[in-house]
């Protein structure tokens, strides 16, 4: 895909959603952080589920970390790895007290050092927190950027690297929530949904010939 078709793809997402948000709930840094760990391998429907009612008790890091892992666990336990997941929380909440003053830090290096944050949840975080251009590649991410050839690797890293050169500066902050959306509802896994989407005539996604 060369840049002219790039730009005029991206400038289609940004007019249809040209203000886009994640669809987990959160009101703070800490919140995000919190709801970002709890979603890997688990739908962004599950984790509001349960931060709905856990955010209300508990959304500083004290209040969670007071919870213990057991008290978490109650809160959580409808969501996929939940014990990994309330064990990560736990230590992650008791460094953020012990080091950051209990505030989330705007930088990769502190965040993931956290337990339970890696790469990507870290540049979810300083995008959608702090506003960061940082791009997080998740799985709707990979295939929509392989699919369409819009930066195309043979693993999530390669695609984030692609994706960093590629996409000019005025679309950065937001493409990351422009592809995730995409994948999550047109450019589906098992049968994308080609006829309905917006930017269909400059993908260059070829479909398996049926045999």
């Amino acid at each position: 895909m060369n840049q002219l078709k790039r730009v005029t793809l991206l400038t289609r997402l940004r007019d249809q959603n040209p203000h886009p948000e994640t669809e987990l709930n959160y009101s703070s840094p800490f919140e995000l952080l919190v709801a970002v760990t709890l979603s890997a391998q688990a739908t962004d429907v599950s984790v509001n589920k349960a931060t709905d009612k856990l955010f209300p008790i508990a959304n500083t890091a004290q209040a969670i970390y007071a919870l213990g892992e057991n008290g978490l666990k109650e809160y959580i336990k409808t969501i996929g790895l939940y014990n990994t997941k309330a064990r990560n929380v736990i230590k992650a909440c008791k460094m953020l007290i012990e080091l950051h003053n209990s505030i989330v830090p705007e930088n990769r290096e502190a965040l993931e050092a956290l337990p339970g944050v890696g790469r990507k949840t870290a540049n979810v975080v300083l995008n959608t927190a702090f506003g960061w251009p940082t791009i997080a590649v998740d799985t709707h991410i990979f295939r929509v950027a392989n699919r369409t050839k819009l930066a195309m690797g043979k693993n999530v890293d390669q695609v984030e690297q692609k994706l960093l050169k590629v996409i000019p500066k005025e679309f950065k902050v937001d493409v990351h929530h422009w592809l995730i959306l995409h994948g999550r509802y047109t450019c589906i896994a098992r049968k994308p949904r080609c006829g309905s989407c917006i930017i269909e005539d400059l993908c260059e996604y070829s479909p398996p010939k049926k045999t």
